[in-house]
């Protein structure tokens, strides 16, 4: 199911870096990105998250949180959280629930080879809990400012 603006943003209840659980309900009354990356330590997921973190006050600031997600482990989110001095949190999907209910567990083609992997996606979610704008198939470059900049104009 793809999730559309205006759609309620699928609760969640999942264990992250620093031990310990985040849901969405932690964030009610406030303005929350949640992207999705396929995989700690690589190229992309990398450059996104070193992206999102160094303009984490700016969210701040604008009135968001910046939460990443991903099915690596909380172990692979802390080592990689620690290696590149991230300042947003990472939660762990390892059972894909969160993936399949943002729908971005998806088919993926590399090489002409076709496998299940995580479209990398953003979801703006607003103070009640509704996604106010969603980025899918998401390049890199510019990404983070583009998010920032519809989240100031909310």
């Amino acid at each position: 199911m793809a999730l559309s603006e205006g759609d309620k943003a699928p609760a969640f209840n999942l264990p992250s870096d620093g031990g310990k659980n985040l849901k969405l309900s932690d964030y009610k009354g406030k303005k929350l990105v949640l992207y999705f990356y396929p995989k700690d330590d690589t190229p992309g997921c990398t450059k996104e998250a070193i992206g999102f973190s160094e303009d984490a006050a700016k969210f701040k600031r604008a009135g968001a949180v910046v939460i990443g997600a991903s099915k690596d482990t909380v172990a692979k989110h802390e080592k990689f959280r620690d290696k590149y001095g991230l300042k947003i949190p990472l939660v762990s999907d390892e059972d894909g629930s969160l993936c399949d209910d943002y729908g971005v567990w998806t088919t993926k083609m590399n090489y002409g080879k076709s496998y299940m992997g995580i479209e990398r996606s953003t979801f703006l979610i607003d103070e009640k809990g509704k996604i106010a704008k969603v980025w899918r198939k998401v390049k890199v470059d510019g990404h983070v400012e583009a998010v920032l900049e519809a989240l100031k104009a909310l």
